[in-house]
């Protein structure tokens, strides 16, 4: 009999002690063995820390000196991590007891996949989805499948984009070969950005429809802090990784869709959320050099056509995820 593999979850936490312990003790009701469960804190000033040493004795944690975002907080949870797949989940979910069980099934059905992502629920409203896998469209922007619908449509296994990254199962060997997250994103699209990897270096991505996470979404991130990261960094993934040849077919749908959100932005300039999208494509702007020169050496690993990119991206006509 094949031993199972072991499963690090890595947990990013940053002041979530009123959600930590619906997590964990979802985790500690799960079906499969063996996993670990890590959490990465980032300077936490609620008690978190002591939470865990306390009545979680079981959780390795990782103490950061200083918040080092979402990306950071990831990065060294899955640097400490053990396992043969490793994901990444929000504090602020909660699992269904077989979540671990059908995201391994999938990767044992599926070699050619790196990654997997999980159906995401609202937290309190649990007919609703958050995200049936991501995707992205041929003019840069990404978006979640099946954002705000009631569940019942996405229940097939199918090839996907990406994983949300606050469910998002990576396999070691994916990892090892392209690297973690990268911490210049800080918060929002970094997840976006390693499928983009992935995808490049002919990896795919799994949706798994049966490992269901209930989230309760922006409870302890989002509003303006997502619309400036949003601003700046749909802007690196499309420096980073979008190939030349796509980019020269598809200019002015990237063009346009940049023009368009900064033009909704202005339009909604009193709004806070608005103003921080402006101002983030601005640092986008300012900070392309550095996302550049990131390019060259993702662009020369890739190992698929041009012609599969463009294949798994959706097409502008696709509205879902607006």
């Amino acid at each position: 009999m094949t031993e199972k593999p072991l499963v690090s979850i890595v947990i990013p936490n940053w002041n979530g002690i009123a959600h930590l312990p619906t997590c964990l003790d979802a985790l500690a009701r799960q079906t499969y063995h063996p996993f670990e469960v890590i959490v990465a804190d980032n300077a936490s000033s609620d008690g978190s820390q002591d939470l865990l040493r306390e009545s979680y004795k079981h959780v390795q944690l990782v103490q950061l000196p200083e918040n080092r975002g979402f990306t950071g907080a990831c990065n060294a949870g899955m640097s400490a991590a053990q396992g043969e797949i490793i994901v990444l989940l929000n504090n602020d979910t909660e699992v269904d007891p077989a979540w671990i069980t059908e995201v391994v099934a999938v990767f044992d059905h599926h070699p050619e996949a790196g990654i997997v992502a999980s159906k995401m629920l609202l937290f309190d409203q649990r007919d609703t989805l958050h995200t049936a896998g991501d995707f992205y469209r041929v003019d840069g922007r990404p978006g979640n499948r099946g954002v705000w619908q009631k569940d019942g449509d996405y229940n097939r296994e199918e090839y996907v984009f990406s994983a949300c990254g606050g469910s998002a199962a990576y396999r070691r060997a994916l990892l090892d070969e392209i690297g973690l997250l990268d911490n210049d994103f800080f918060f929002s699209c970094e997840d976006i950005d390693l499928a983009w990897r992935a995808q490049l270096r002919g990896w795919r991505c799994v949706y798994a429809p049966r490992a269901v996470v209930y989230h309760r979404l922006a409870a302890t991130g989002g509003g303006t802090t997502a619309s400036f990261y949003d601003g700046r960094n749909y802007l690196w993934l499309i420096a980073k990784n979008y190939p030349s040849p796509l980019l020269r077919k598809y200019w002015r749908e990237v063009v346009g869709a940049q023009i368009g959100l900064a033009y909704d932005a202005i339009k909604a300039w009193r709004g806070e959320a608005a103003r921080a999208r402006l101002k983030g494509m601005v640092s986008g702007l300012l900070t392309l050099p550095g996302a550049l020169r990131k390019r060259k050496a993702i662009q020369s690993g890739r190992k698929v056509s041009v012609e599969y990119i463009e294949s798994i991206l959706t097409p502008v006509s696709d509205r879902e995820g607006e």
